[in-house]
């Protein structure tokens, strides 16, 4: 009776977990595993300012005067999707954090789902992994029913 109560408990929390995630949070993935300190998610960064990401060397300069962060960021880069960034604090021989008590809301939330949205991936070594909340077979199985 108790193993029956404990997994309906389990049950209905998954539930409550997956409205939360996709209904309030408006997430599309759960952010699970945790961090190997590769240092590889320090080395290639895009950045969104608001809605956009940081696409000219002006607007960033500019943004380095407003907040703190942004001068922990230097430029390495350009492409199609905007300037490519690579963060200063990060120990080139450790590939530790040199502030990581105080590091940026960017670096302690990663890997954030945007990461996805903008075509981007984790790097090979990485220990977390974004799984999707909505498995692709119930998406399915209500696309049939609804047809």
């Amino acid at each position: 009776m108790l193993t029956t109560l404990i997994i309906t408990i389990f049950h209905y929390y998954k539930i409550v977990k997956k409205f939360i995630y996709t209904k309030i949070f408006r997430k599309h993935y759960y952010r699970v595993g945790s961090c190997k300190c590769c240092g590889e998610c320090c080395k290639h960064i895009y950045v969104k300012h608001g809605k956009k990401v940081i696409d000219s060397e002006k607007t960033f300069r500019k943004l380095q005067f407003l907040h703190r962060f942004y001068t922990y960021l230097e430029v390495i880069g350009k492409d199609e999707t905007g300037l490519i960034f690579s963060c200063t604090m990060q120990d080139p021989v450790t590939k530790m954090c040199k502030i990581h008590k105080h590091r940026p809301g960017i670096c302690r939330r990663y890997p954030q789902e945007e990461l996805f949205m903008m075509g981007g991936s984790l790097s090979d070594g990485c220990g977390y992994k974004l799984e999707p909340i909505i498995k692709f077979e119930e998406v399915l199985s209500n696309l049939i029913k609804k047809s």
